[in-house]
């Protein structure tokens, strides 16, 4: 059972309690509410009997019952709606019980009028389905945000162990290829290919190194990015197809410094790269387009691909979602924790249509000192 399940049965088992302790809480404040009113006809009969009692007369009984209201605010009111007398109510308060009236007929011609609230308790139970319909809320809001937590966490654990065993499966291959590509240079040492499987050696060594360091804090410093992108984008070309082509016009003859790590920043540029090109069929073109402001400098990667429907869109940077054939859906979001997590910036879907391609933004924060 998925933690969507598991969240989504407990807010209706926590629904189901509020709704009962409603429903319970209500038919017992309505009893309670008619006790009241039983009562006050009772307190009313006193008060009358008290009025007219003569010199003589036992009104022991009757004061007691008078006394013996200390929780239901009352109102004795005359004809005009004028407040004669009150009890278990503060002070100077000029106002008449929501409840009643009662007629009392204290004499011949002379009728007045009892009104009254609730009582402090029925106040109180009224308010007690919204008390428990919080704590329950606050009690979903935690255990949500505890699930999602470790949920996070977790996830989190798999990044890490899952890139350290990348990195470690890679160290055999790679330090075969080192001693077979110095045997080559040694042999063949006018080949030109031979100097490029140094780079691509180095490459795969580099991305062993990022993969190692995953899971600890890297260290950013202020550097030109544009060589940073633009080594990348050097290094792709000669990687895909000749159908493609790269623009990065828009970067060529500036300078912006940022608080980066180079080779993080660099794997993230080669994946958007490689994601365009698989999103063009391995033909058109990539374009990069600058844009910034007071406090961030803005990357625009836009290609001329299938672009993406609604859907897709909302789910390119869960990690295990793909529309490739073949593939793991960790590009892109761990492309996206880079830039969000470790370099506190935004990489973003700016904007796709079907047939016309689409547009990945990244943001990256400039240095306080412009």
């Amino acid at each position: 059972m998925s933690n969507r399940q598991i969240g989504t049965i407990v807010l209706i088992i926590a629904m189901f309690i509020v709704a009962i302790s409603v429903l319970f809480t209500n038919n017992l404040a309505r009893q309670l509410q008619q006790e009241e009113r039983r009562n006050m006809a009772i307190w009313a009969e006193a008060t009358r009997q008290l009025v007219l009692a003569e010199g003589d007369a036992d009104i022991d009984f009757v004061t007691t019952i008078i006394e013996g209201n200390t929780t239901i605010p009352v109102y004795i009111c005359d004809q005009e709606g004028n407040v004669l007398a009150s009890r278990n109510v503060k002070k100077d308060s000029q106002r008449i019980g929501k409840h009643g009236p009662i007629e009392v007929q204290v004499a011949d011609g002379v009728t007045q009028y009892i009104y009254w609230d609730d009582s402090r308790l029925l106040t109180s139970l009224r308010q007690v389905p919204y008390a428990q319909f919080a704590l329950i809320f606050i009690f979903i809001s935690v255990a949500v945000f505890t699930m999602l937590t470790a949920q996070r966490s977790e996830q989190n654990r798999l990044w890490v162990g899952l890139s350290k065993e990348t990195a470690h499966q890679l160290g055999t291959p790679i330090s075969s290829l080192n001693g077979w590509q110095q045997l080559l240079a040694e042999q063949y040492p006018d080949d030109p290919y031979v100097p490029q499987m140094r780079k691509d050696i180095d490459r795969l060594q580099m991305i062993a190194n990022r993969f190692q360091k995953i899971g600890s804090e890297p260290e950013l410093k202020q550097v030109d990015v544009i060589p940073v992108i633009e080594e990348t984008v050097v290094y792709m070309r000669t990687r895909i197809s000749n159908k493609v082509t790269i623009d990065d016009t828009a970067l060529q003859g500036i300078s912006r410094k940022v608080a980066v790590n180079a080779p993080l920043l660099q794997w993230v540029i080669e994946n958007m790269l490689k994601n365009a090109v698989d999103a063009m069929s391995g033909e058109g073109t990539i374009q990069f387009q600058l844009h910034e402001n007071e406090h961030e400098l803005m990357l625009d990667i836009s290609d001329t691909g299938k672009g993406m429907d609604i859907r897709t869109q909302r789910r390119i940077f869960e990690a295990g979602f793909t529309t490739k054939d073949r593939g793991w859906g960790l590009g892109l979001p761990l492309a996206k924790r880079i830039i969000d997590q470790y370099h506190g910036g935004k990489l973003l879907l700016k904007q796709s249509e079907l047939g016309v391609g689409s547009t990945f933004r990244i943001v990256l924060k400039k240095p306080e000192n412009g």
